[in-house]
């Protein structure tokens, strides 16, 4: 197997956990400031369990920023295509956790300076050594950063590699409800591999059945439609009909912040692992996506034991 990197594009914040589940963000006393951001914890998942990861962020040029350049090189994440500003703070999320450790989130991000990423940092030697680049919706608003995505996508697909997409929908970040929609809608068909959830799948697609809304998913470039159900286990879909299940481990969930990160972070490791590219998505089978689809709900019931989102992923010694 190759030593190809995961290219993983958009925001790198901090998650500020509460010290209290179950209750209004008035009653928390405290908060724990950790490393966070999907793309972020994708590459972190991808990297605990082995593999080699980049990102293309902006930070502020701030404590915070610091904090997370220092923290993602910790974590093995390769940090030297990121750049740092002094026109824009870091961005930071307070997050509210109830008592199932579901979370909502409040944001501090109006610009951020991830937002103002520029489409010119965007360097076609980066891509040179992918396996794939993954990216989600919440860096795709009216901002420069959205035009890097896809100065990204379009050298991914240069360099032959796989693109995979979570649209990981915050309508708090959006102007409004249906420019969020609609702009999950538009890059959808630029993807390889779209990853959502059972939340996500009416407000995306208007179907409440994941059978029904796959001719909406199955559009463009997409071969195969990765769908996680929570504790109810998780689905996924190729496009030429071959599909699989795996149910969810039993455990009770103390923070699910980052879980459908780690998700697809550890599905497109077992991914690599399997030698999968781009070219070759219709010729999984159906055992090899079934035991992707379980590994990485086993990754993520070890990881929503733990407070955090790279912090709680699990490396390969701990999955064992």
């Amino acid at each position: 197997m190759d030593n190809k990197a995961l290219i993983a594009i958009g925001e790198a914040l901090i998650d500020f956990i509460p010290d209290r589940h179950g209750c209004n963000f008035s009653d928390v006393s405290a908060f724990s400031p950790k490393l966070g951001g999907a793309p972020a914890n994708v590459c972190g998942a991808f990297s605990r369990l082995g593999g080699r990861s980049r990102l293309l962020t902006q930070l502020g040029n701030d404590p915070f920023g610091h904090k997370i350049f220092n923290e993602l090189g910790g974590y093995g994440i390769d940090t030297s295509c990121i750049k740092f500003t002094d026109n824009a703070n870091t961005a930071l999320a307070f997050v509210s956790l109830g008592a199932d450790g579901n979370r909502t989130f409040s944001f501090y991000r109006n610009p951020s300076a991830d937002m103002l990423y520029a489409p010119e940092n965007v360097r076609s030697e980066y891509f040179e050594d992918a396996f794939a680049l993954h990216f989600c919706s919440v860096s795709l608003g009216d901002f420069p950063m959205k035009e890097a995505h896809r100065c990204a996508v379009s050298e991914m697909r240069r360099h032959g590699g796989i693109v995979s997409f979570d649209p990981n929908l915050r309508p708090q970040l959006w102007k409004s409800y249906d420019s969020m929609i609609n702009t999950v809608l538009e890059f959808i068909p630029d993807a390889d591999i779209i990853k959502l959830s059972d939340e996500e799948l009416f407000p995306i697609t208007g179907e409440k059945n994941i059978e029904k809304a796959l001719p909406v998913l199955f559009t463009g470039n997409v071969k195969l439609v990765v769908y996680t159900c929570g504790k109810d286990g998780a689905h996924a879909f190729l496009r030429n009909g071959i599909s699989a299940f795996s149910t969810a481990g039993n455990v009770k969930a103390v923070d699910t912040t980052g879980a459908g990160d780690g998700f697809i972070g550890s599905f497109l490791w077992k991914l690599h692992q399997l030698g999968v590219s781009s070219g070759n998505i219709n010729n999984i089978n159906e055992n090899e996506l079934k035991a992707c689809l379980a590994f990485s709900n086993k990754f993520c019931s070890r990881s929503v034991q733990k407070s955090g989102a790279i912090d709680s992923y699990p490396d390969m010694n701990d999955y064992n």
